[in-house]
């Protein structure tokens, strides 16, 4: 090991809209939700993570909790820059007398614009990363799941995140046709929300939506192994009495419908926009699902039906594209044309 390396540390950032992932020495040494707790007097960082998470939607008005991201991109510039320098406090740093130096590959999406791209760089920076690197979210994905993306052979890989789904055809390293749209996980409990609101006159939460997600969301109507209906507690909107329902997945489906048929479209604009030589090895390989989206039960048999493609969810699929991000920094020379 030379001597440099001691004051130089690599670390692999998966910037989400929902959840920040960093990989360091080949394993996750942060995994939390992407929100910060600051003071609003003294614009002081209470929480960030975790913490910051069990906060939202109870503050008082000294105290506002902040998503720095929006639709897989920076909207609140200087809460990215306290969450980043909270996020990378967290890792380790025994053996160093002196603060190191941070080389840092953070992936981003495919359909991003230059000024988001800057202001990914310009908040690494300011977080103490001497050297920023960029890769595109879809590429990290492939990587992450173990396709070989130098190839050439056609893959498609479908990312759904929180705040942004990424559709990419890649091949001899490089993205060939891709679709991102901003539409991911945050829409689906915005949509939660709404069909609470209309359907059953109840008010609840971003928190709530999202457990009620996690436990019976479905895209489809019909599950060969439904889960258990859930009692949802917001407030009455006629009363203003806190009040108890029970909810199952078909309404879940039902709430959530519009926001899968937008991925939908997007999938199969990709797949139109795909040289005829890369649809044939697609037929052959079908499509993979990463990102917390791909958990959502029945979504690859909904997608196989609309493609009629094989459709195959990723092993750990909320952590593929942090560690596609960690191979792609650990395998600098294999990969130098990936990374900006």
């Amino acid at each position: 090991m030379s001597l440099f390396s001691f004051f130089t540390k690599e670390i692999a950032i998966d910037l989400g809209t929902a959840n920040t992932i960093i990989y360091y020495n080949d394993k996750v040494v942060v995994d939390e939700p992407s929100i910060v707790a600051i003071e609003r007097s003294s614009n002081k960082v209470i929480a960030i993570g975790k913490r910051a998470l069990m906060m939202h939607g109870k503050t008082h008005e000294n105290i506002k909790t902040v998503k720095p991201l929006k639709d897989g991109v920076i909207a609140d510039f200087q809460a990215a820059e306290y969450m980043l320098r909270g996020m990378i406090k967290m890792i380790s740093t025994k053996n160093s007398l002196f603060p190191p130096a941070l080389r840092m590959v953070i992936c981003i999406p495919s359909g991003i614009t230059e000024v988001e791209e800057r202001a990914v760089r310009d908040s690494a920076e300011q977080a103490g990363a001497k050297e920023v690197r960029l890769i595109h979210e879809p590429m990290a994905a492939a990587i992450g799941i173990g396709i070989d993306v130098l190839e050439p052979t056609g893959n498609m890989i479908i990312d759904i995140g929180g705040g942004t789904s990424e559709i990419a055809v890649i091949a001899l390293g490089g993205i060939v046709s891709n679709k991102s749209i901003r539409t991911g996980g945050d829409d689906f409990n915005i949509d939660i929300e709404e069909y609470m609101r209309k359907q059953h006159n109840i008010y609840i939460g971003e928190r709530t939506a999202e457990k009620v997600k996690i436990e019976v969301g479905s895209a489809l109507k019909e599950l060969e192994n439904p889960p258990d209906d859930v009692p949802v507690h917001g407030r009455d909107l006629l009363t203003g009495i806190p009040k108890e329902i029970i909810v199952n997945y078909t309404e879940i489906a039902e709430a959530i419908d519009k926001s899968i048929a937008k991925i939908e479209m997007a999938v199969l604009n990709a797949l139109e926009n795909t040289p005829p030589e890369l649809s044939a090895d697609i037929l052959r390989t079908g499509i993979y699902l990463t990102g917390g989206g791909a958990m959502l039960r029945g979504l690859d048999k909904r997608l196989s039906m609309k493609t009629k493609l094989d459709v195959h969810i990723a092993d750990d699929p909320l952590k593929a594209v942090a560690r596609g991000t960690a191979i792609a920094l650990k395998n600098f020379n294999k990969y130098p044309f990936l990374i900006k």
